[in-house]
């Protein structure tokens, strides 16, 4: 029974809280001491808790890694709808534990609520690695098991994550603080290292393997999910030996019941007759206990400065989206070791394990001996500062981005570039509907253009005659392009003349960090190509040209090809990150068969070490910003009042997700614009948060709870003593 519950009586409006009523307690057995860990005073329970966090933070973080890139790569979607979907999925993940805490506090209990959510949890797992099944229909059928799927993990993982921790301090006796508060540093641990270690194996079960002749997002989803149903099994296996502690009533569920009460009393009093009260929340005190009001009272203190936090949770959490998609466009050879660009992701939980010792034990003591009083919402602010400047940093290597990239076909333009495929050289002219020459150029045998040519039309879409001209020869042509697309002309000999072929080109600015490749065939019988166990092309006889094919950067120095009657190697050499090349098959008296080589759209020449410093600043902001916030918070509320805490931060990072997936839907910014946005947001909110954090008077751990809150509060009929604690604000 909750000591805050009431019976309510439709017949009065005010009803007082009866505090001498008390349950009968029954008398139980003494319980056997659990079994320890070597001797200690650590009960050996903990040891399936913390492994279960371990492989359950392996199964959230792994999945979630390569979740924009599975948006991008396999549903086709663009860059504002994977990330907008990507944020909706976490604000959902931190929307869930208010839901898991309700279920554990008021119905199931900690434990049943771990073990009946993880099952759902796994169920989400197993459905969203089949939506990576390429065999298992078409797009729709992927997507509407992909939601499904990460709709099953939310619940899953947001109802188990306020119950985890929660229960594994259930274990430890009272007399055992110490070691309790070990193990929750060694619960941390694990989910760091679990985020670590996942964050860096899952691109490379992406990107490394290959299945069904593409990326193995299959086995991307299927390894977390694995290790998911590993920590259900670790979980359930130290049933025996945990304390299972009974459902004790929801706080939380408690605090909205008096502050609605509250509202709504003084509402229904507003006459001017009513005397007023010292606090709003006073006007509870007909329903519920002096010491609930009190400890809501300083809630509400904290809570207020809670509002401008979701900015800087809209700023931390882009590192999977936005600035995954910034590494898509940017060079991962670092010469030692090559990047995938989700693999980038690790730098945070890395720089998050060597942070904070060094901000505890280095810096934080450098400023107090420089008599700098540094304390924890000065911290804060700072953090949020760190942040903005990260965001500023991730702007600028945009723009550098940017600087390096093609040319991009606006309206009524097209982008065009000429491929001489003859034996000698020929002199092109492009013509307009007047007759008046666009372009002219001559170009040698087995050469291009140096660059794409920008042509202006007159229309969405327009016919043009190209002038070739060959030998002796000069050789009419037309024909028709449409606005905001590449083009390649390609010349080929036609017997003793020439003739021209207009293939379009790659309509994306960028391949995301895969490299793209087609092939012309100039044999006069069909290629098979095989690029990869299951990539395979097809080129037709007689200048053939083929569709682009996505495949991984790296070297493919013997590429299998073969004809009817033969087989055959091509080089490829080095195919690199965000090219798009172009390969003529060709047959030589002198070489042979040999495949010529042609980049289309440059490699990208930024490297992506460049995003060292963002992720340096964003995750400094983190450690400063996070862990000093949620500890000032809990140092200045209630005991009671920590779980309401907690369901507050909680909704802080969901309500930031939100922001980044309205102002990704909504905004129309570029890329670089928008880092500039929610840096310059980031800004403002930091300044009022610092004017609020001026004027906040910290209370002090004595003054929380003082001898005095801790009395019955005096009834006598239908008044109730309203002496409170005044508290600044």
């Amino acid at each position: 029974m909750n000591p805050f519950q009431q019976n309510e009586s439709k017949e009065t409006l005010f009803s007082p809280v009866s505090t001498e009523e008390t349950p009968p307690r029954l008398s139980s057995p003494a319980k056997k001491t659990p079994p320890k860990i070597c001797g200690s005073n650590y009960p050996l329970s903990i040891a399936f808790i913390v492994v279960n966090e371990f492989c359950e933070r392996f199964s959230y973080y792994g999945m979630k890694a390569v979740l924009t890139l599975y948006f991008l790569y396999f549903l086709h979607w663009n860059e504002d709808t994977s990330t907008s979907v990507y944020h909706a999925f976490s604000s959902l993940c931190y929307f869930t534990p208010i839901l898991g805490a309700a279920i554990a506090d008021s119905w199931l209990g900690k434990f049943k609520t771990i073990i009946y959510l993880s099952l759902v949890y796994v169920l989400g797992h197993v459905i969203k690695s089949l939506s990576a099944f390429p065999i298992l229909g078409g797009k729709v059928v992927h997507t509407v098991l992909s939601l499904v799927g990460l709709c099953l993990i939310a619940l899953g993982t947001g109802g188990i994550k306020p119950c985890v921790a929660a229960f594994g301090g259930d274990q430890f006796e009272e007399k055992h603080a110490e070691e309790r508060t070990r193990y929750f540093s060694g619960f941390y641990l694990a989910i760091n290292a679990g985020s670590l270690i996942s964050t860096f194996i899952t691109p490379m079960l992406r990107g490394d393997v290959q299945c069904f002749g593409e990326d193995c997002y299959a086995l991307a989803f299927g390894v977390p999910g694995l290790l998911m149903v590993i920590a259900l099994v670790v979980f359930a296996m130290g049933s025996k030996m945990y304390k299972k502690p009974p459902p004790e009533g929801n706080i939380v569920a408690q605090v909205v019941k008096c502050i609605w009460f509250a509202i709504s009393n003084r509402f229904k009093n507003r006459s001017e007759d009513i005397p007023k009260r010292q606090h709003w929340l006073d006007w509870a005190a007909e329903k519920y206990p002096k010491q609930l009001i009190m400890d809501v009272k300083t809630l509400t203190r904290v809570l207020f400065l809670y509002i401008p936090l979701p900015m800087f949770w809209a700023l931390l959490d882009q590192q999977g989206s936005r600035w995954t998609l910034q590494a898509t466009k940017m060079n991962g050879n670092l010469g030692f070791f090559v990047l995938q660009p989700d693999q980038m992701q690790v730098l945070n939980p890395l720089l998050v394990l060597i942070f904070i010792p060094l901000f505890d034990l280095v810096i934080y003591r450098l400023i107090s001996k420089c008599g700098i009083n540094f304390t924890s919402l000065r911290k804060m602010a700072v953090g949020m500062v760190l942040a903005c400047l990260a965001f500023a940093a991730a702007a600028t290597v945009e723009i550098k981005i940017n600087e390096m990239a093609p040319p991009q076909p606006g309206s009524q333009e097209i982008l065009l570039q000429v491929l001489n495929l003859a034996d000698d050289e020929v002199k092109l002219t492009v013509l307009g509907n007047n007759n008046n020459s666009l372009l002219a150029d001559s170009i040698k045998s087995f050469q291009k253009t140096p660059h794409y040519s920008k042509i202006h039309l007159n229309t969405k879409s327009q016919d043009f005659y190209f002038h070739l001209k060959y030998h002796n020869l000069s050789i009419y042509t037309e024909h028709s392009v449409e606005e905001r697309n590449w083009y390649s002309l390609i010349i080929r000999e036609d017997g003793k003349s020439i003739s021209s072929i207009m293939v379009k080109d790659m309509e994306n600015e960028t391949t995301y960090g895969m490299t793209a490749i087609r092939f012309i065939n100039t044999l006069q019988e069909n290629v098979n190509i095989s690029l990869g166990t299951d990539i395979s092309l097809n080129v037709g006889e007689n200048y053939g040209v083929s569709a682009y094919r996505t495949v991984q950067r790296g070297e493919y120095p013997a590429v299998h090809c073969k004809t009817e009657d033969k087989d055959f190697s091509l080089n490829l050499g080095l195919l690199d990150f965000g090219a798009s090349y172009l390969f003529v098959i060709t047959n030589s008296t002198k070489q042979g068969l040999q495949a010529w080589k042609m980049e289309d759209i440059p490699a990208n020449k930024v490297s992506i070490a460049w995003q060292l410093p963002q992720y340096a600043l964003v995750t400094a902001g983190e450690v400063m910003f996070s862990v000093t916030g949620l500890e000032f918070s809990y140092s200045q509320a209630p005991s009671s009042m920590k779980s309401v805490l907690q369901a507050a931060w909680l909704l802080t990072v969901a309500i930031g997700n939100i922001i980044v997936l309205v102002v990704a839907q909504f905004s129309g910014l570029v890329q670089w614009a928008e880092f500039v946005l929610f840096s310059c947001l980031l800004l403002v909110v930091c300044l009022i948060f610092s004017i609020m954090g001026y004027y906040y008077i910290p209370i002090k751990s004595e003054d929380i709870q003082g001898p005095e809150d801790k009395q019955i509060p005096h009834m006598q009929g239908n008044m109730i003593n309203l002496e409170t604690k005044k508290t600044k604000l």
